[in-house]
């Protein structure tokens, strides 16, 4: 593709927003005066803000670029990413999981594991979280650096330093509150970013009935039925009816039940935004408000992908590029769209939009991970008897190490085509098997610190076995998989269809072997320890005197009915 040329005003765009995220962090530096305000907000942010905080944390270049490329790659089922694989978990957190977290004041998802289990089986959860978030931030600075690179011709290296030096620059500033402020701004330059590009592809393509034709040709070229691109479930009873190459249990399992709820009830990252909440009533609330925006997104990111897939192998405007090893770079996805319908300044709203959906991103892990690493590793394991001054400066500091650190992975993540298949990789390794050890910690008290530890253990490592046993079709054997035998056991139609089975065999033998383990080795804490932290020892959070659908539980129905409404109507 061609690059494309900005205008001075959109120039004027990018540096205005610049300007105005470095304000955020340098008016918010002077309520910075201890470790709590810094990590935690102080514990002062309202629902709403919380909640837009919450759904912006995720909606990272990542998810932006990922599921425009997976909406390109494997058409409407990446809807499944939100409506199964998102808002269920969502509504379990705000109703079942935020009472633990919040009630018990834990400052992070590790430390909530020390008061449940023990002292290894936080540190565990500290150092594979710490790794994830790194690797979670390198892939945002590479898809950015990327779309900067290809559309104006940026060189690679200086857009990953300009864009990280800002980012940077406001966290040190202005700690977790400076972050998830220019979330909710972020939030609402994405969404209007955005909005104009579906409404001009739609119409490009002649509306959702001229891109359901258009895929109609798109699937039968490739070997599938004429909807496999445009409905969600119909062609899910196969691997080889559907291009992701996931069969039902596959996606439910995998996707919606081990990879869903593992992200979303124990990732730090936007867990984080909730334990800021003011209120353990706003804290509930805070998912349940994040999920409804969040079940309409899959028509501004998805859509988007799958009109650039549409019109490449049609007679439309737009091509998607090629990578030198012949595969199509559903990664330019979004770029090719924007460099097709944006003319000059409605372009630099997009392109700032694209700014702030990496931003979003890279500010929610660095967060996350300078938290976890100060208080999780460097208090607990380092100097534990330190001034609250001296815990603010390790946060400070260790921001700067954060996005040193994510620089490098950055480069990794250029050995995939989709960096959704890349990012579900590590949460597979990360998140599947800590899922399988917070479900029984919460709701077993049997579960003993020993099992938790080696369940999380032998469930990572369950991980690594099958992916390095295991690869996809077409993939050499590497950072794909197939790396411990020459003659691999089994090939994959699609990288997603790894991932899930890869995270559903880490939560089984997670699952297993921390009740193997627990049964076999003695309980170190007593009911009265676990008070607040096991959901039967709880005395349960009374609901709210409001009506039925304020209160968390009705809320949480409402928001079901919807996601299921939507898998209806896209089925």
């Amino acid at each position: 593709m061609s690059r494309i040329q900005l205008g001075s005003v959109d120039y004027i765009i990018l540096l205005v927003y610049f300007v105005f995220v470095l304000g955020i962090g340098w008016a918010l530096k002077r309520y910075m005066k201890t470790s709590s305000d810094f990590f935690l907000s102080g514990r002062s942010i309202p629902a709403w803000i919380a909640g837009l905080a919450f759904l912006s944390a995720n909606l990272g270049a990542q998810e932006v670029i990922g599921m425009a490329a997976s909406g390109a790659k494997y058409g409407i089922a990446t809807s499944h990413f939100y409506w199964v694989g998102a808002i269920p978990a969502m509504v379990f957190v705000g109703i079942f999981m935020m009472p633990f977290y919040y009630g018990s004041r834990a400052r992070s998802v590790p430390e909530y594991l020390k008061l449940r289990f023990d002292e290894k089986t936080r540190a565990l959860n500290a150092i594979s979280f710490a790794t994830m978030t790194v690797f979670s931030s390198g892939i945002s600075m590479y898809a950015l650096a990327k779309l900067f690179g290809l559309l104006l011709g940026w060189d690679f290296n200086f857009s990953i330093w300009v864009s990280a030096i800002i980012v940077l620059l406001y966290i040190v500033l202005g700690g977790l509150t400076s972050a998830i402020y220019n979330e909710v701004l972020q939030f609402f330059l994405i969404v209007l970013g955005f909005i104009p590009l579906v409404f001009l592809g739609l119409r490009d393509v002649g509306g959702w009935n001229g891109l359901t034709e258009r895929l109609s040709q798109v699937a039968t070229q490739r070997g599938f039925a004429p909807g496999a691109w445009t409905e969600s479930w119909s062609h899910m009873g196969s691997t080889s009816t559907n291009p992701m190459g996931v069969e039902w249990f596959g996606m439910v399992m995998g996707l919606g039940f081990v990879l869903s709820f593992g992200y979303w009830c124990t990732d730090f990252l936007v867990v984080q935004r909730a334990m800021a909440a003011d209120s353990m009533a706003a804290a509930r609330r805070t998912p349940l408000i994040a999920a409804v925006p969040k079940m309409l997104f899959p028509f501004l990111v998805i859509l988007p992908g799958m009109i650039a897939m549409a019109l490449t192998l049609g007679d439309g405007r737009a091509k998607l590029p090629l990578k030198p090893d012949g595969s199509m770079d559903f990664d330019m996805a979004i770029p090719v769209m924007l460099g097709t319908y944006f003319p000059s300044g409605l372009l630099g709203l997009g392109l700032t939009a694209l700014m702030a959906s990496f931003m979003s991103g890279m500010a929610g892990n660095v967060t996350a991970f300078n938290t976890v690493w100060t208080y999780d590793i460097y208090q607990s394991y380092i100097k534990k008897d330190a001034s609250d001054s001296h815990y603010l400066w390790i946060g400070r500091a260790t921001t700067v190490a954060g996005i040193l650190l994510s620089i490098g992975t950055a480069y990794l993540a250029s050995r995939f085509n989709n960096i959704m298949d890349f990012l579900q990789l590590v949460f597979a390794f990360v998140n599947a098997p800590l899922f399988a050890t917070f479900l029984l910690g919460m709701f077993w008290k049997r579960a003993t610190g020993h099992g938790a530890f080696g369940g999380l253990l032998l469930g990572t490592m369950a991980a690594a076995f099958h992916h390095g046993l295991t690869l996809p079709v077409n993939a050499a054997a590497g950072i794909k998989g197939g790396w411990m035998i020459t003659d691999v056991v089994h090939r994959y139609p699609s990288e997603m269809a790894q991932n899930f089975w890869t995270a559903i065999f880490a939560w089984t033998v997670c699952f297993v072997m921390t009740i193997v383990i627990s049964l076999a080795t003695r309980r170190s804490k007593s009911d009265q320890e676990l008070t607040g932290l096991v959901y039967s020892l709880t005395p349960k959070p009374a609901e709210e005197e409001a009506a039925w659908y304020r209160r968390p539980t009705g809320f949480g129905l409402i928001v079901l009915v919807l996601a299921l409404i939507l898998n209806i109507i896209f089925w």
